[in-house]
């Protein structure tokens, strides 16, 4: 760095280049002036030659000068473009980043604010369903309550077998805790013909036993609830039996109802021979389901009692239809005949219409002779 006065000159500055180059040039010229004073005329010629070519060489390097002052110039404006184009191009992409970033941030905040409508959709349906989970709960102790104890369990098989027999026979095929003559109330008497006659329907439900032999984990323990489940179901087919088959009052015969299925299950998986035993003693043990089959059955008995019993009735009634449709037959032939001499009447009234036709149609064309002869024709013809 060079300082003179105000100004300052780098070294590495092209002006400042040139200039040390230009005074380096006046000073060996100078120098050159000097020693040649003493030398000859001839001399001074060669030397101003030299001064003139080191005149066009400061020239062109000024001229030089100039040109890099200029392609300098033009770079910087150059450069000053592309750094303006640079901006410019960086601030549209800079907007254009920003309306992307804008409209993905509204996309996703809608997206979060449906995501939360959803959720918030499912939470109050798990909200029902716990409820609703909560209120089954309390259904399922209240009904453990009511099978815990024997009278209201009694009544739970007798309430759902009334259930399932009102959904099955008439009102009139049944009676719910009929007494016997032995003073004997059965839960269900339906009233069959003879034969089988009226037959009875107990309920039953030998839930300890059956509870215990669930809940058995050892070989012990399951021996001794499976012996209390044959003790149980024993004595209700003997009490059954004993109770509701009345010889020449109940049919030879009772049903047994388990109000579960999962019992009748284990019965038959596991007991076989209690449902033999029931068999034998002509006590069948039904579940909800196959009770309902077999009052089907059972009502399709009735019906076709019924039948029998309305036959002469129905017979009656049969003569009476025949006679009735006998009766349309002669009516309708009668109306047959009624119409067949209208057809003929209108067939006479058309015939004469025609020919009245043609007459006035012979006066419309003033054919007096033709209908003279045919006026004399007319009575010999009728003669």
């Amino acid at each position: 760095m060079i300082q003179i006065g105000p100004y300052a000159f780098r070294w590495d500055d092209p002006l400042t280049l040139a200039i040390a180059g230009a005074s380096a040039l006046v000073l060996l010229f100078l120098v050159l002036i000097l020693r040649a004073a003493g030398r000859s005329a001839t001399a001074t010629e060669p030397l101003t030659q030299q001064m003139g070519q080191l005149a066009w060489r400061v020239q062109a390097l000024a001229d030089g000068q100039e040109r890099l002052a200029g392609g300098l110039n033009h770079v910087g404006e150059a450069q000053a473009h592309s750094q303006s184009a640079m901006l410019q191009l960086m601030e549209r992409r800079l907007a254009e980043v920003q309306a992307a970033m804008t409209e993905n941030l509204q996309s996703t905040s809608v997206r979060t604010a449906r995501s939360l409508g959803d959720l918030q959709q499912r939470l109050e349906t798990i909200d029902k369903a716990q409820a609703n989970i909560e209120k089954l709960s309390g259904n399922v102790l209240s009904l453990q309550d009511i099978l815990s104890n024997k009278q209201t369990r009694g009544a739970f098989g007798e309430i759902q077998l009334h259930d399932i027999v009102q959904k099955a026979l008439p009102s009139d095929a049944y009676a719910m805790q009929a007494t016997l003559s032995n003073g004997k109330r059965a839960d269900c008497l339906i009233h069959l013909p003879n034969p089988p006659g009226p037959i009875v329907i107990d309920a039953k439900f030998p839930l300890e036993a059956y509870e215990a032999l669930r809940v058995a984990k050892t070989e012990g323990a399951l021996r001794e609830a499976a012996a209390a489940m044959r003790v149980a179901v024993k004595g209700h087919i003997k009490a059954i039996a004993d109770k509701y088959i009345l010889e020449g009052e109940t049919a030879d015969g009772a049903l047994m109802f388990l109000p579960s299925e999962a019992v009748y299950a284990e019965l038959h998986a596991n007991f076989p021979e209690l449902v033999r035993e029931g068999f034998a003693a002509k006590v069948w043990i039904v579940s909800p389901t196959t009770c309902m089959a077999t009052l089907h059955t059972m009502r399709a008995v009735l019906k076709d009692a019924r039948m029998r019993e309305q036959a002469g009735a129905i017979r009656a009634t049969l003569r009476m239809l025949h006679r009735d449709v006998e009766l349309v037959v002669e009516r309708v032939d009668k109306l047959n005949t009624h119409f067949n001499q209208a057809k003929a009447d209108l067939d006479g009234i058309g015939t004469a219409a025609e020919r009245a036709g043609k007459r006035a149609a012979r006066l419309d064309n003033f054919d007096f002779e033709e209908v003279e002869q045919v006026s004399l024709i007319a009575p010999k013809a009728a003669e």
